[in-house]
């Protein structure tokens, strides 16, 4: 996907979009006013960028900590050249407990080549999920590390 040229007027929209959306009967109109625009140019660009897959989605966050879901583990698997990694992660990320899955080069003593982030209620919750996904893709190799903290969560600022 080639980068995009935003117009001043376009970036104006895109800094309100990428922040909480007005809880407003016209979020729109609204997102309009603050950019400086009408209602129908921010749909446009909008749709525009959706139409060209700049834009996956509109959606809540859920703060899942705050929502019950206070465990999350970063698992760390090792699939070895034997197996296809894209069908692995693909089997992987049909999960609705894990919220990201990222293939990344291994190296030096770290054999580790795809990554799942996997939230649950408990320890046992993440600990289960990781018990079907190895019986499940056969990759038995991995790490499973819990956060202690959360330091950081924001959305990507771009503008």
């Amino acid at each position: 996907m080639a980068p995009v040229t935003f117009s001043e007027q376009e970036k104006k929209i895109l800094r309100v979009v990428q922040a909480d959306l007005p809880d407003s009967q016209t979020p729109f109109a609204d997102i309009a006013a603050q950019a400086g625009t009408g209602e129908s140019e921010v749909l446009a660009l909008l749709s525009r960028l959706k139409k060209e897959g700049y834009i996956r989605r509109f959606g809540a966050t859920l703060r899942h900590q705050q929502a019950g879901y206070g465990f999350n583990a970063m698992v760390a698997w090792y699939v070895d050249n034997e197996k296809d990694i894209e069908a692995v992660g693909r089997a992987m990320a049909r999960r609705p407990e894990i919220t990201h899955c990222y293939q990344r080069k291994n190296c030096l003593d770290w054999p580790y080549n795809l990554y799942t982030m996997i939230h649950g209620r408990s320890r046992n919750d993440c600990q289960r999920v990781v018990e079907e996904l190895v019986a499940e893709t056969g990759v038995v190799q991995h790490e499973l590390l819990f956060s202690n903290e959360e330091l950081k969560k924001t959305s990507m600022k771009y503008f």
